[in-house]
């Protein structure tokens, strides 16, 4: 199975493996003592670039699955339109 986000795969590994690094810099701050506004600065930048990675899984997602069950119709479209309101909600939580 093929997902929307396959063709750019590398890429999103890559950007993540970068977001692990500023986690990592954020767990040092801490234990090394370093100012606050730093940290939350940090976390910022981290919470941002997550974000970032998500709508891009969610264009990838409307380019592909829901695209593909649009061109079938039916149940699978309404499913897939589903999901993407429920991913967005949960977006507009945080």
């Amino acid at each position: 199975m093929s997902h929307g986000y396959s063709d750019d795969k590398k890429r999103y590994l890559a950007r993540l493996k970068r977001i692990e690094g500023q986690t990592r810099g954020i767990h040092r701050m801490i234990e090394e003592d370093e100012y606050c506004i730093d940290i939350l600065t940090q976390i910022s930048a981290a919470n941002s670039a997550l974000k970032n990675v998500a709508f891009a899984l969610l264009d990838d997602h409307l380019a592909h699955c829901v695209k593909d069950a649009a061109e079938l119709g039916g149940e699978d479209l309404d499913a897939k339109l589903k999901e993407v309101s429920d991913a967005i909600a949960r977006f507009t939580k945080t």
